[in-house]
């Protein structure tokens, strides 16, 4: 489409009806200026929001790889459904993401078969075994906006400082899943009150808590800049606060699943739930979530990790971890905001701005800013199953649950990526 109108939509966080006009992948005018134009297409968005295009900081999308979990095509599809015009690609693929070439697939894959934007974070290790340092420099030239080890550890305190030394003198930033790997040993759980009772392994706090001790401290030592992914306890909240006081220049997110759910979850021995970290205590979820609120907590990330079916269908230690969420990552946001832990304004900003700030990019709608914007209502629900649900993975959050917020229309660079029928 070269011009489009969206008429009747209330811009995210303000109570303030509007038109916008797009016109060549840009925004052409918004407010009056942009009702009395005309355009090619119109799209009617009454009673919905109008919000900037999230941007989701870690997301699997299995490619390349076998395809048995999914690919760029499924995945990205995926996040479009899900409003997300901006996907940050984990460099957990087969093979790793620690090449330019590896880098360049990725990107090329993506120009062909994505309608969003795939942004590859490169393994900062050679095949992410978290010893010897990767080509960073020729990672960067191709394309990778940031540089991390996936969820694996890194072998010891003294690689972590030459990886981030290293990435300082390049200016990259590079982003780490805090886990002292010998304190969580074989733990799939965390070490707390349901673990003790149904027998399962524990991941104790402290195996988080070290790790984000240490980084900050080899952080504020080498200067770089430090972006710490998916956190899960109250303590690491308060270190994280703490670091940036003393000045030190660290971002952090936290997955969506963290502020919904907690190692309750694992009751029934769900197997959905066996996620890494851990779901925690409801004193780690309340925590988080003022983390969120207070922006000490930069970004909300979907951690989506799709898997096929086998890989749940096991007793819960052998299950692989992680869930299926970039579809209903703001639904889940917006049941948070229906109970007053969340605000709407936090829950956007979580997912827009705040991200896009660690990237170093911007998310704001304005006249003259490239058209990534996703239109939702927050009034309509809808109840993911197999008919509707885009990714691969199944292994839904929330399932047989009616959701808030139904995405109408994704667009990245004014291109329509969701619904897959042009308008």
């Amino acid at each position: 489409m070269s011009s489009l109108k969206i008429s009747g939509g209330r811009l995210a966080n303000t109570d303030t009806v509007t038109t916008v006009l797009i016109r060549d992948g840009y925004i052409a005018a918004l407010g009056d200026a942009a009702g009395r134009e005309s355009a090619d297409n119109e799209f009617d968005a009454a009673g919905c929001i109008v919000a900037p295009g999230f941007v989701d900081l870690c997301c699997n999308l299995r490619e390349p790889g076998n395809g048995q979990k999914g690919n760029i095509a499924s995945e990205s599809l995926a996040a479009a459904h899900g409003g997300f015009t901006t996907v940050c690609a984990s460099p957990e693929t087969s093979p790793v993401n620690d090449s330019g070439a590896v880098t360049n697939l990725i990107l090329d894959v993506a120009a062909k078969r994505s309608g969003v934007r795939i942004l590859p974070v490169g393994a900062i290790t050679r095949g992410l075994e978290g010893d010897l340092l990767s080509d960073m420099a020729g990672l960067a030239a191709a394309g990778c906006v940031a540089l991390g080890n996936g969820a694996r550890p890194v072998k010891n305190a003294r690689v972590l400082r030459r990886c981030m030394a290293y990435a300082q003198t390049f200016g990259l930033t590079v982003m780490f899943s805090p886990e002292n790997r010998a304190l969580a040993a074989d733990g799939y759980a965390h070490d707390g009150l349901v673990a003790s009772r149904l027998g399962l392994l524990g991941i104790p706090e402290v195996a988080e808590t070290t790790a984000v001790m240490e980084m900050l401290l080899l952080a504020e030592e080498t200067g770089v800049r430090l972006h710490l992914s998916q956190l899960s306890c109250a303590r690491s909240v308060e270190m994280l606060a703490d670091a940036r006081k003393r000045g030190i220049a660290v971002t952090a997110d936290v997955a969506v699943h963290q502020l919904l759910f907690t190692e309750d979850a694992l009751s029934g021995f769900d197997s959905r739930y066996h996620v890494r970290p851990p779901l925690r205590s409801e004193r780690d979820r309340q925590a988080l979530l003022a983390g969120v609120r207070d922006g000490v907590i930069d970004a909300i990330t979907s951690q989506h990790q799709p898997h096929d079916s086998a890989a749940k269908q096991a007793p819960m230690a052998a299950t692989e971890p992680g869930l299926s969420t970039i579809e209903s990552t703001l639904s889940m946001g917006l049941l948070l905001v229906q109970r007053g832990e969340l605000g709407n304004a936090d829950l956007i900003r979580a997912l827009t701005t705040g991200p896009a700030a660690v990237l170093g990019h911007s998310a704001e709608l304005h006249e003259g800013a490239v058209a990534d914007l996703c239109v939702f209502d927050p009034r309509t629900s809808w109840r993911p199953d197999d008919t509707n649900l885009c990714s691969v993975g199944r292994h839904i959050p929330l399932p047989g649950k009616d959701l808030p917020g139904v995405v109408r229309l994704t667009l990245c660079n004014g291109q329509q990526a969701w619904p897959c029928n042009n308008l």
